[in-house]
Parts: C-alpha cells; structure tokens; sequence
C-alpha cells in the first residue's frame, strides 16, 4: 500500500513498528522542524502521541529577545499533534490540519520547549488532536486543539462497481 502523505510514499507501512516510525520521522525532518530547531524524541502509534524538543532562539522573539512570537510557537504545537497523527497511521496517511485553536498560558523566552501531541479522537475521515508545549521546568506554555481531515490512500477500483461506473 503506497501512503497518502506524500514524503513516505517509499514506505511500506503495514508492519512498522514505532522505533520505525521514529527512524523514518528522524531521517529526513520537514524543513518547518528544522528552521524550528526540533528534534522528534519519541512516538507511540497505538496512543497517538509524539514528543518534540525545540529550541527557541533569539530570532524567534520580540521585546529585546525576551518573548517569543506565537506563530513560532503554534507552529512548534502543531508539528507535535501533526507527528502523533502520522504516527498513528503508521505513515500511510496525510493530515491536513482543518482548524486550530491555541492558548497561550505563559510568556516564553529562549531556551528549550518540549511539545506533546496527542490524537484524541481518531474516525473515518476526520481526526482530533491537543497538544501542550512545557518549559523545561514544567510550565504550560501553551495549550492547542486541532480538527484534521485523514485522507488514506487510494485503493485500486476493480469489480463489478469499478467497471459499471466507468460505463456512464
């Protein structure tokens, strides 16, 4: 089965296991978590979750350095719950983000965030997710809800439905 999401279409995604899953995540990491400054830590697909580590920067701030912009930071959150998503189908599946909503709890300087996301609730077309990022101390952050559309792969039509619908 090929996946929907386009970077793991290579991938046969029938018999990963999660340290598979990691190792595909890790190899190549989207750009978005690079220019982040994350590293993916863990994943668990039957849970639905992942947990990120991110170092916010200097760039990342306004207010002489001291707080960081929210956009860098939603943008951390949403990587979290997108990669618990992923994980949880196991590569095979693309999700787009539909709706997002962020709090933030408190205000955020440089140094390291941890982010986790989590699949809450998990149907045919349509998925939720929440994510939270943490200071190193503990802190909440933020708090992130999100609604995603779970595209599968497309299957090959065959049979007597495949064939009649071609006809017209």
């Amino acid at each position: 089965m090929s996946s929907a999401h386009p970077d793991f279409a290579h991938v046969a995604s029938e018999s990963l296991t999660d340290a598979d899953i990691l190792k595909q995540l890790t190899t190549h990491p989207p750009e978005a978590i690079k220019t982040l400054n994350g590293r993916l830590l863990a994943v668990d697909s039957a849970r639905g979750t992942c947990r990120f580590q991110f170092e916010v920067v200097p760039a990342f701030c306004h207010s002489d350095g001291r707080i960081c912009q929210g956009g860098f930071l939603t943008g951390m959150v949403d990587s979290a719950m997108a990669h618990a998503a992923i994980a949880k189908g196991k590569l095979a599946l693309a999700v787009p983000t539909l709706e997002l909503k962020i709090s933030f709890f408190e205000a955020m300087g440089p140094g390291m965030l941890f982010a986790e996301g989590r699949v809450m609730r998990w149907g045919g077309t349509v998925g939720f997710l929440d994510g939270d990022l943490k200071d190193a101390q503990g802190r909440l952050i933020a708090h992130a809800t999100s609604t995603i559309k779970i595209i599968r792969p497309k299957t090959s039509q065959s049979g007597p439905r495949a064939s009649s619908a071609l006809k017209g």
